[in-house]
Protein backbone atom coordinates (compact mmCIF):
# COMPACT_ATOMS: atom_id res chain seq x y z
CA UNK A 1 0.00 0.00 0.00
CA UNK A 2 1.49 3.36 -1.18
CA UNK A 3 -0.60 5.48 1.63
CA UNK A 4 0.30 9.05 2.17
CA UNK A 5 -0.31 11.76 5.10
CA UNK A 6 -3.80 13.58 4.80
CA UNK A 7 -6.08 15.52 7.21
CA UNK A 8 -9.97 16.21 6.91
CA UNK A 9 -11.87 18.93 8.10
CA UNK A 10 -14.64 18.12 10.65
CA UNK A 11 -17.75 18.80 10.67
CA UNK A 12 -19.87 21.52 12.40
CA UNK A 13 -23.18 20.22 12.37
CA UNK A 14 -25.34 17.46 13.85
CA UNK A 15 -24.26 15.11 11.07
CA UNK A 16 -23.17 11.76 11.21
CA UNK A 17 -19.47 12.68 9.26
CA UNK A 18 -17.39 9.66 8.28
CA UNK A 19 -14.10 9.93 8.66
CA UNK A 20 -11.55 7.09 7.49
CA UNK A 21 -13.24 4.51 5.49
CA UNK A 22 -11.01 2.05 5.48
CA UNK A 23 -8.54 0.42 2.66
CA UNK A 24 -7.68 1.86 -0.03
CA UNK A 25 -7.81 5.15 2.32
CA UNK A 26 -6.22 3.47 5.25
CA UNK A 27 -4.44 0.23 5.96
CA UNK A 28 -7.56 -1.28 7.56
CA UNK A 29 -8.96 1.31 9.98
CA UNK A 30 -11.95 3.30 9.66
CA UNK A 31 -13.21 6.23 12.25
CA UNK A 32 -16.08 8.91 12.01
CA UNK A 33 -16.94 11.36 14.49
CA UNK A 34 -20.96 11.03 15.71
CA UNK A 35 -22.97 13.70 17.37
CA UNK A 36 -25.63 12.57 19.81
CA UNK A 37 -28.30 15.36 21.24
CA UNK A 38 -29.45 14.42 25.30
CA UNK A 39 -30.95 11.41 25.30
CA UNK A 40 -30.07 9.65 22.17
CA UNK A 41 -27.99 6.72 21.54
CA UNK A 42 -25.77 5.35 18.95
CA UNK A 43 -27.31 2.09 19.02
CA UNK A 44 -25.82 -1.68 20.98
CA UNK A 45 -23.66 -3.12 18.76
CA UNK A 46 -20.21 -5.03 18.64
CA UNK A 47 -16.75 -4.78 18.04
CA UNK A 48 -16.35 -8.34 16.56
CA UNK A 49 -12.90 -8.65 15.32
CA UNK A 50 -12.16 -5.25 16.41
CA UNK A 51 -10.59 -2.99 18.88
CA UNK A 52 -11.96 0.61 19.49
CA UNK A 53 -11.15 3.95 20.75
CA UNK A 54 -13.71 6.53 21.15
CA UNK A 55 -12.29 10.51 21.76
CA UNK A 56 -15.13 12.65 23.38
CA UNK A 57 -14.69 16.14 22.37
CA UNK A 58 -17.73 17.75 23.89
CA UNK A 59 -20.35 16.62 26.71
CA UNK A 60 -21.15 14.11 28.92
CA UNK A 61 -22.47 10.44 28.66
CA UNK A 62 -22.40 6.45 29.50
CA UNK A 63 -21.10 3.61 27.82
CA UNK A 64 -22.82 0.66 28.47
CA UNK A 65 -20.87 -3.07 28.08
CA UNK A 66 -21.66 -6.37 27.99
CA UNK A 67 -24.85 -8.52 26.89
CA UNK A 68 -27.12 -6.90 29.27
CA UNK A 69 -25.42 -3.56 29.27
CA UNK A 70 -24.75 -3.76 33.22
CA UNK A 71 -21.03 -2.46 33.26
CA UNK A 72 -21.23 1.30 32.55
CA UNK A 73 -18.24 4.02 32.73
CA UNK A 74 -19.13 7.98 32.23
CA UNK A 75 -17.56 9.30 29.10
CA UNK A 76 -17.45 12.70 28.07
CA UNK A 77 -15.14 16.05 27.08
CA UNK A 78 -11.67 15.10 27.84
CA UNK A 79 -11.92 11.41 27.94
CA UNK A 80 -10.66 8.60 26.19
CA UNK A 81 -12.65 4.94 25.84
CA UNK A 82 -10.88 2.01 24.60
CA UNK A 83 -13.44 -0.87 23.49
CA UNK A 84 -12.03 -4.24 23.79
CA UNK A 85 -12.79 -7.19 20.39
CA UNK A 86 -15.92 -8.50 20.72
CA UNK A 87 -17.34 -6.51 23.19
CA UNK A 88 -21.09 -5.33 22.75
CA UNK A 89 -21.29 -1.73 23.51
CA UNK A 90 -23.46 1.24 23.41
CA UNK A 91 -22.75 4.62 24.22
CA UNK A 92 -25.78 7.39 25.29
CA UNK A 93 -26.11 10.77 25.77
CA UNK A 94 -26.61 10.86 30.07
CA UNK A 95 -26.18 14.89 29.81
CA UNK A 96 -27.84 18.16 28.55
CA UNK A 97 -25.92 19.29 25.67
CA UNK A 98 -24.62 17.62 22.90
CA UNK A 99 -21.82 14.52 23.23
CA UNK A 100 -19.33 14.55 20.34
CA UNK A 101 -16.43 11.85 19.76
CA UNK A 102 -14.68 10.51 17.06
CA UNK A 103 -14.41 6.76 16.89
CA UNK A 104 -11.79 4.80 15.38
CA UNK A 105 -11.73 0.69 15.14
CA UNK A 106 -9.50 -1.25 13.60
CA UNK A 107 -8.95 -5.36 13.21
CA UNK A 108 -6.71 -7.14 15.65
CA UNK A 109 -3.67 -8.61 14.62
CA UNK A 110 -3.38 -12.32 16.42
CA UNK A 111 0.52 -11.46 18.03
CA UNK A 112 2.57 -14.37 16.63
CA UNK A 113 5.20 -15.70 19.36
Amino acid sequence: MDSKAFTIDLIQTQDYQPLLRGAPQTCGMRSGRVYLLPGQDCGQHSTNAHEEQLVFLAGQGTSYLGQDQSQTIPVGYGKILYVPPHTLHNIKNTGTEPLVYIYCVTPIIQATT
